[in-house]
């Protein structure tokens, strides 16, 4: 069990039930002690207690008064009276609120062993039963969200079971979905459901006042469509496919939040149709055609063009998928034998809305293409491009500090940059951004501990304009802030 609760008023007593219950064999998560049943009943209006153990005579509040008092609370704990009053009547009315076992002092431990396995025999039966129920509840709606053929009958099969659950209180009340690309995490937020791969993406259905906190805490650094406040288990499928659309508004607009009051600017007819050029059947077979020459600059610069349109929403998402997959086709029928030894990379890249955005994919899509083009040309100097990357290295670690990013480096090594982007991958095993934040919060740290510049000043000497961006970084990393890292190495030190 997770929480026992010991409420007696001497202390003697109270410490020697806590040591029988260590001792019993049973294992207990956390004891938390108190000396009248004021205070017991705080602790259970503020967090779930499995068992309690409760004296009858207490000042403030005896026992009797407490068991009848949390009968109203959330959750009400499996309760053993003790009492060193032999008296029926104190018995009788413990019984009649509820308490499941009645002990005189002096206690034995004999006793408490006995008690103890077998409550906690049962909160694990109920545990399983929750949790199997809360599993066959959750397949329910994911085959709801998914499904064109749900009966009214099935509707209200469901609307009716859920009346009865506390997750139906959630969906009975206002309610967001939100959705992002499948990537299970940690859950921490309490009025919410997680639903994993419902199709190809994560959804939670979470109560309006949970939404902020799971947008900022669990989801801070996703991609997430947002539907609109909805309620009922009725409207589960539409604030789904709200969730969806949204979801894939948030990945084509790099954006990591995107609702329906996201503000868009409004783009032009002769814009979109000059988009839909880069979209036709006859451009998609010139980049296939590029990719078996040369031309990498060439190849390079259409999917750019490509890439651009998408992100500056001059492309519905069923075009970006329909030309992207018309794409693979072309590739797969075009270029058999060169795409040996790639499978996994290629379909990773056919799932085109696993990325958390389109930048993600991009540059997904890109390593593939570079790679499937030197192997169709056999061009790949190997000696040569460590070479290149070792001076890559050297040119990082020497200006990391300085506003940097992909293209300057290679320019400065006179490298394309699509092929620059896979080999420098290929090389060190991590993508150029993370490579570089890496040895930003490395020289941090050095920082931190070796000098008494302020946080401002680091970020700064570390090539962070933005201190905020750098404090968030850093926290993201290491698991605290820049001055508890430092506070925790000054203490280090002392």
């Amino acid at each position: 069990m997770k929480t026992l609760l010991i409420v007696e008023d001497e202390k003697m007593i109270r410490q020697g039930i806590k040591t029988m219950v260590q001792r019993s064999g049973v294992p207990v998560e956390v004891i938390i002690e108190c000396n009248n049943g004021e205070t017991a009943l705080e602790i259970i209006k503020e967090q779930k207690i499995d068992v309690m153990f409760t004296d009858i005579r207490m000042p403030k509040m005896d026992g009797i008064e407490l068991v009848k008092r949390m009968q109203s609370c959330e959750n009400v704990p499996i309760t053993v009276a003790v009492s060193g009053y032999d008296d029926f009547s104190y018995a009788v009315e413990m019984l009649r609120n509820g308490v499941r076992e009645y002990l005189l002092k002096p206690i034995e431990r004999e006793q408490i062993s006995s008690i103890l396995s077998k409550l906690n025999e049962e909160i694990e039966s109920r545990n399983e039963q929750q949790a199997t129920q809360r599993q066959i509840s959750y397949q329910q709606i994911k085959h709801m969200l998914v499904s064109n053929e749900m009966t009214k009958e099935e509707l209200a099969t469901i609307e009716k079971q859920y009346a009865k659950q506390t997750d139906g209180q959630l969906i009975n009340a206002e309610y967001y979905v939100c959705c992002k690309n499948a990537a299970k995490r940690e859950m921490h937020v309490q009025e919410c459901i997680y639903l994993d791969r419902v199709g190809k993406n994560d959804i939670y259905i979470v109560s309006g006042k949970e939404l902020e906190s799971l947008l900022q805490k669990e989801l801070s650094d996703a991609y997430v469509g947002v539907s609109g406040v909805y309620k009922g288990v009725r409207q589960l499928r539409q604030a789904y496919e709200e969730a969806l659309s949204m979801r894939q508004s948030a990945y084509m607009r790099n954006r990591n939040v995107f609702c329906l009051d996201c503000e868009t600017e409004r783009v032009p007819k002769d814009l979109i149709v000059e988009a839909e050029k880069l979209l036709t059947a006859e451009c998609n077979m010139q980049r296939v055609q590029l990719l078996g020459t040369e031309r990498i600059e060439e190849l390079t610069k259409s999917f750019k063009q490509f890439f651009f349109v998408v992100r500056n929403g001059r492309v519905t998402p069923q075009q970006y998928e329909e030309c992207l997959n018309q794409f693979f086709t072309e590739v797969e029928k075009t270029y058999t034998s060169a795409l040996v030894n790639v499978e996994e990379l290629l379909k990773e890249c056919k799932d085109i809305w696993a990325a958390d955005c389109v930048d993600a994919y991009e540059e997904k899509l890109m390593e593939f293409v570079v790679l499937l083009q030197e192997k169709i040309n056999h061009q790949f100097d190997i000696s040569k491009n460590t070479q290149k990357m070792r001076s890559a290295i050297e040119y990082i670690e020497s200006h990391y500090a300085d506003d940097l990013n992909m293209a300057v480096v290679s320019n400065h090594i006179s490298m394309n940059y699509s092929l620059f982007s896979y080999s420098f991958k290929q090389y060190t095993g991590n993508n150029f951004v993370n490579y570089l934040k890496e040895i930003r919060m490395r020289e941090a740290k050095k920082l931190l501990t070796e000098s008494d510049l302020k946080i401002i000043e680091i970020s700064q000497m570390v090539g962070y304009d933005n201190e905020k961006h750098f404090m968030k970084l850093f926290k993201n990393t290491y698991g605290v802030s820049p001055s508890e890292y430092r506070k925790n190495m000054s203490r280090a030190k002392g």
